[in-house]
C-alpha cells in the first residue's frame, strides 16, 4: 500500500506526518496533496493485472502505449524503458547499493510502478519525504531533489522510466551520508 512519511532531516525516528493514520479512502489524496506542496507530481495510474514482474519491456510498454505516449507529450520526455528486478537477480546488491546514497539529477526522475514496490526518500529543504511506491503509482521527483531509493534486499518491482536525457539515468552524489540514517525498505 502507498505510504508517506515526512521527516525533519535531523530527526530520522520521529515522524511529522505518517499516511497511516490517514482513513485508506483519503490516503492517497492526501500523499498527492503534500508532494504537491513540495512539486513532486504523484498520480495513481489503472494497473493492467495480468502484467506482472518478469515480462518484457516491450509486453509493459504496449499495455501502456496511451499513457506513456501522453506523459511524455506532456512533458517532453525523449526516451521510455522498463526496469525489472527480482530477488533472484544475480546483481541485486550492487544494484541496491547503487542507489542509496543521495544524490540528484540534472532532470526529473520519473517511474511509473507496474508493479511491486520501492521506497524513493526525497530530502527537500530541511525535511525528509519518504515515499513507498507500489503497484500503479507514478513519482517525479524535480530535476536537482536530493535523494536517493531503495529497492529492499529482495527487491521485487517493474517499473517505466521516462527520460529527458538520452544517456538515461545520471546521478550526481551529493557526498552527504544522510540515507544512512533514515529507514530502509526492509525496515
Amino acid at each position: 500500500m502507498t505510504a508517506l512519511k515526512i521527516f525533519l532531516d535531523n530527526q530520522p525516528s520521529t515522524p511529522i506526518f505518517d499516511s497511516d493514520s490517514i482513513p485508506e479512502v483519503d490516503r492517497v489524496s492526501k500523499i498527492t496533496h503534500k508532494l504537491e506542496e513540495v512539486g513532486v507530481r504523484f498520480q495513481q495510474w489503472q494497473t493492467i493485472e495480468n502484467l506482472t514482474s518478469g515480462v518484457s519491456q516491450e509486453e509493459v510498454l504496449n499495455a501502456y502505449q496511451q499513457e506513456v505516449k501522453q506523459l511524455m507529450d506532456e512533458e517532453g520526455y525523449l526516451t521510455v524503458d522498463v526496469v525489472s528486478l527480482t530477488s533472484a537477480h544475480p546483481q541485486k546488491a550492487e544494484f541496491r547499493q547503487k542507489f542509496l546514497d543521495e544524490h540528484t539529477h540534472s532532470e526529473d526522475e520519473v517511474r511509473f510502478f507496474v508493479d511491486g514496490k520501492g521506497l524513493f526518500s526525497l530530502h527537500i529543504d530541511n525535511q525528509v519525504f519518504e515515499v513507498l511506491c507500489t503497484r500503479g503509482d507514478l513519482i517525479s521527483v524535480p530535476a536537482n531533489t536530493r535523494h536517493w531509493f531503495d529497492m529492499g534486499e529482495n527487491p521485487h518491482f517493474t517499473a517505466i522510466r521516462f527520460f529527458n536525457n538520452p544517456e538515461g539515468w545520471v546521478a550526481n552524489f551529493t557526498g552527504s551520508d544522510i540515507a544512512q540514517h533514515f529507514s530502509r525498505l526492509d525496515s
